[in-house]
């Protein structure tokens, strides 16, 4: 690990960059170093791809504060730190039975009674997709901590060939009747029993994989087909890939946070896209055919003559499909015109001499303006 980069040096950030910066940094990194630019130049695929691991990390809040914290050793495996996962849905496995689970987005349920059902929480992961995955559809492969019920004992909690015994304290209802005498005479209340924790059983030889517990925590590995279309911050629900539930409860879902990285040259708003495309002063002037870039490659496009800077081409039906959807986004196209620099003295004269040429009909915003200017 000692080997690699500072995430920070290599988007040209200073440690403590704030979200923004991060983003901004990205965008002009990515499209320095983006294949399309640099094509055939293995450095700057390589190049790209550290911007994007850099990127990956440092725009995640939690994995940013475990980098700065520790640095590449945050997610090395062997080094102890690593393993920490999208969203830190961490588990206490000798807790169980006090808060099943309590992930990111379910929450501790009491047992009000011995062996009543318990569903079991959600899960919650996040995945990061290029521009691209959201836009086409991919698969992705996640993996997760989940709880389910003990192979070894099949949930029960007991080593195999025993069997859970009523718990002889509370007669196997998982609840006790404690009597108090306070000033208005003997009040009578009912707790969780102690012995039994609740569950009306007692376990005198427990599983050895479980500890007696009944369920344990495994790592699993899904692949989770991503849908078309996706936009940053929405969620896909995996039923019953969470949290298998207690006493028949109700498994719980996987939930799918999905974050997609800002692209070099597209900016998305709901299915439509923009981009701007630079032009001449002589595209601009004289009209021409332009390549514009569109999700599916460059396409032709045909300016007006008189194009000014900053003018905006709507190209329909070039956006985003929406989400299990025939309905498609357009594109929006910016152009901006660029002023040529470094003239020769020989352009610089004729640029002048067609200056001169040009009477005040040739630039009627120019004599607008300063029209109202005067009045």
């Amino acid at each position: 690990m000692a080997d690699k980069q500072d995430y920070y040096e290599v988007l040209g950030l200073s440690k403590g960059a704030s979200a923004d910066e991060i983003k901004k940094a990205y965008r002009q990194m990515a499209k320095k170093y983006h294949p399309d630019m640099n094509p055939d130049n293995k450095e700057a695929e390589q190049k790209f791809k550290d911007v994007n691991e850099a990127y990956a990390v440092l725009s995640d809040p939690e994995k940013k504060a475990q980098y700065d914290q520790y640095g590449h050793a945050a997610f090395d495996q062997s080094s102890g730190f690593g393993g920490g996962g999208f969203g830190g849905f961490d588990f206490d496995v000798g807790d169980i039975f006090s808060s099943f689970f309590g992930g990111g987005f379910g929450s501790s349920r009491s047992q009000s009674r011995a062996n009543a059902p318990i569903p079991g929480d959600d899960i919650g992961v996040r995945v990061i997709l290029s521009f691209e995955e959201a836009v086409f559809g991919c698969k992705k492969e996640v993996s997760y901590g989940r709880v389910q019920r003990c192979d070894s004992c099949s949930g029960s909690g007991a080593k195999k060939g025993t069997s859970p015994e009523k718990c002889s304290k509370c007669g196997g209802s998982g609840t006790i009747r404690v009597q108090q005498r306070t000033a208005f005479g003997m009040m009578q209340s009912t707790s969780s029993c102690p012995d039994c924790n609740g569950t009306g059983k007692v376990i005198k030889t427990p599983c050895d994989n479980c500890r007696g517990k009944g369920y344990v925590k495994i790592n699993k590995k899904l692949e989770v087909s991503i849908p078309a279309g996706i936009d940053d911050g929405q969620r896909i629900a995996l039923r019953s890939q969470g949290n298998e539930g207690r006493n028949g409860g109700a498994t719980g879902d996987l939930i799918i946070q999905v974050s997609v990285r800002p692209h070099p040259i597209f900016e998305r708003d709901g299915n439509d896209i923009y981009c701007e495309v630079p032009i001449t002063f002589a595209e601009a002037a004289l009209g021409a055919k332009i390549k514009i870039p569109t999700l599916e490659g460059q396409m032709d496009y045909d300016i007006p003559e008189g194009t000014q800077t900053g003018s905006v081409f709507t190209i329909k039906q070039k956006g985003i499909n929406a989400v299990n959807s025939r309905s498609k986004g357009n594109l929006y196209v910016k152009v901006v015109v660029e002023t040529p620099k470094n003239l020769t003295d020989e352009q610089k004269k004729i640029l002048r001499q067609f200056a001169d040429s040009c009477g005040e009909k040739n630039f009627a915003k120019k004599t607008s303006f300063f029209s109202k200017f005067k009045k």
